[in-house]
């Protein structure tokens, strides 16, 4: 392909560096556990909590970090999560159930999420706050406590549709959440169920990128705690949800020109960027780029625990300008929070051998076909482009893609997946590498922990699902064992 190659780096901190740096330890651990094989790093959870943690400190606020156990089924990065004082969030009975096996008590968990008999009935015999999302909800809970004489269950109703006072500012709809516009026939139930559920607080749910939006969502849900407290009732929290998001990419610059040229692939003013001529949700409408690219914005600077001491800054119109968190301090609210994809940053990798890699048309990417599924890395499920790390598989030629040298050329790749289907490309986009991958390679996905790993994995044909293994250091060694084998005791039986 003509041009300079297009990569879209990953971004690697300390730890996913280091582990990469170790080809002889991956390649060990695919032989032994097959490919593709999933690595989760626990310690890097606890270190990113950390930095929630502080920014609830530089805010003078209380309360808890509850981490969403939907983005990742690993019992190790769970268990390691149960060794501080982080609480989890988990919606649906499963991950109730793994959450108090690995460790939780009643009092760090919160139940969302479309909820059956079961998962209620659960929540309220081990006195789980449970955070409702529709007046129906609220009836199902109530009569579920007083037919089985259950202790008085913590609630938190989850609201939608704010709308900010003085401008035409509206938050994302959500199919989560009862609409502020119906509040008073949910206060009125509360109240008339006062003698089997406590009122702690509200809270919301945005799937948005944007700040304004869920700024608006929280002011109002300062609102409705003013019209609760003026009610007689008692609510003493705030839960902002997730999407603090996450900031995949190493080189900002990087993401702005791949995004430019795909553009103008899809006007056809330069080569294919991708297989099949994928837009990513534009089009070529006679000349007019038509649509919207449906993209995560792999390179967002603030993310995080950064964008959340963002959030809190933001001024609150009807509140007379004064930041949220103040308005939050001032009257003793505890903040919770709800993070899944920026709790577990940095905190794991997919490794996916190659299988064959072979040439298309004359001078167009090569075919790489990889030991394992499109469901078994996700990142093109969730809108993530990312480049993988090349780990070949002879020690002599270094890792590509973390700090070492390389003589070769720059490849450009189309991967695709083992199943018997047309439709199964890891990645519908042209990718680049450094240098041409060989059979028997690793190629790593990196950050695949938050959702990527197994949100979507399936047994399709009767391919395995990818394992996982835990990964942690001791001095200057790297150590493993079967996720289901970790514990916060630091096992020392793990290979090396």
């Amino acid at each position: 392909m003509g041009g300079q190659p297009l990569f879209l780096e990953p971004r690697l901190e300390s730890r996913l560096h280091s582990l990469l740096n170790e080809p002889g330890l991956l390649h060990t651990l695919t032989d032994g556990l097959g490919s593709p094989l999933n690595v989760v790093v626990p310690d890097q959870l606890a270190d990113n909590l950390q930095q929630f943690r502080s920014v609830y400190g530089s805010h003078h606020l209380s309360g808890q970090v509850y981490f969403a156990h939907k983005a990742n089924r690993s019992s190790a990065l769970l268990r390691r999560l149960a060794a501080t004082d982080a609480g989890v969030d988990v919606a649906s009975l499963g991950e109730l159930q793994h959450a108090l096996g690995a460790g939780f008590t009643p009092d760090r968990i919160t139940a969302t999420g479309p909820k059956n008999p079961e998962f209620l009935w659960l929540a309220a015999r081990t006195s789980v706050t449970v955070n409702l999302d529709t007046r129906g909800e609220l009836e199902q809970l109530a009569t579920l406590v007083r037919k089985h004489a259950l202790p008085r269950t913590r609630i938190l109703l989850r609201l939608s549709g704010f709308e900010a006072s003085g401008v035409r500012v509206l938050s994302r709809r959500s199919r989560f959440g009862t609409d502020v516009g119906e509040l008073e026939p949910l206060l009125e139930a509360v109240e008339r169920h006062g003698d089997v559920v406590d009122l702690v607080g509200v809270a919301y749910h945005l799937d948005t990128t944007s700040l304004t939006e869920k700024a608006t969502a929280l002011e109002g849900c300062l609102r409705v705690l003013e019209e609760c407290r003026s009610r007689g009732l008692r609510p003493r929290a705030v839960d902002l949800g997730g999407g603090f998001g996450t900031n995949y990419l190493a080189d900002g610059g990087q993401w702005d020109r791949y995004t430019t040229e795909l553009t103008e692939a899809v006007l056809g003013t330069r080569p294919p960027l991708t297989y099949g001529g994928h837009g990513y949700g534009l089009r070529n409408d006679a000349g007019t780029l038509r649509g919207t690219l449906g993209l995560y914005p792999a390179h967002r600077p603030v993310a995080g625990a950064h964008y959340l001491d963002e959030l809190l800054t933001h001024p609150a119109a009807s509140f007379g300008g004064r930041p949220l968190a103040a308005q939050l301090l001032e009257h003793l609210y505890d903040l919770h929070t709800e993070p899944g994809r920026a709790l577990l940053d940095q905190c794991g990798l997919t490794l996916t051998k190659v299988l064959e890699v072979r040439a298309q048309e004359a001078g167009g990417p090569l075919a790489v076909r990889l030991a394992a599924k499109a469901d078994d890395v996700a990142l093109e499920e969730h809108g993530v482009l990312m480049d993988p790390v090349v780990l070949p598989r002879t020690t002599t030629r270094g890792a590509a893609g973390v700090g070492t040298e390389t003589r070769t050329e720059p490849v450009a790749v189309h991967l695709f997946g083992n199943l018997c289907l047309e439709s199964d490309l890891i990645t519908r986009r042209t990718v680049f590498l450094p240098r041409r991958p060989e059979a028997g390679d690793l190629l790593a996905f990196a950050n695949t922990a938050g959702y990527c790993m197994d949100f979507h994995a399936t047994r399709a044909q009767h391919q395995p699902v990818a394992r996982k293994a835990a990964a942690w250091q001791e001095g200057d060694a790297w150590r493993w064992c079967l996720d289901d084998q970790y514990w916060p005791t630091t096992p020392v039986g793990g290979a090396q």
